[in-house]
């Protein structure tokens, strides 16, 4: 049973949906401090451009892509009536969210090497 497709997407589904959440969270912390003052935000911007959060980022991303994807997969099954393509279009879905975040994930990647250099 924990090792159906059907499972795995609603587990990650969960997970990623869990996690943005926490970013929302996060980001409403950050972009609130502006209120503390230039001196307090600044300082909550300059913590967030290290090199963990840009790794944190692409993790970001990925739940992002993967959460979306498979909504729209969610909507797909649903309304248009396509169960016996359910598993295959999982696996769709892992794929093309792999490719969206190694191509959203790289520049950042890039770009986190270049500033810690």
């Amino acid at each position: 049973m924990y090792k159906t497709t059907g499972f795995i997407s609603f587990f990650l589904r969960r997970l990623t949906g869990v996690a943005l959440v926490i970013y929302l969270f996060l980001h409403i912390l950050v972009i609130g401090s502006v209120n503390a003052g230039p001196e307090a935000f600044n300082a909550r911007l300059n913590a967030v451009q290290t090199p963990i959060f840009k790794l944190a980022e692409i993790a970001l991303l990925a739940a992002v892509v993967y959460h979306a994807l498979d909504g729209i997969r969610l909507l797909i099954v649903h309304y248009f009536d396509v169960t016996e393509y359910r598993k295959s279009m999982f696996y769709a879905v892992i794929v093309v969210a792999t490719i969206l975040v190694i191509a959203g994930g790289v520049p950042i990647f890039l770009f986190m090497l270049e500033t810690a250099s």
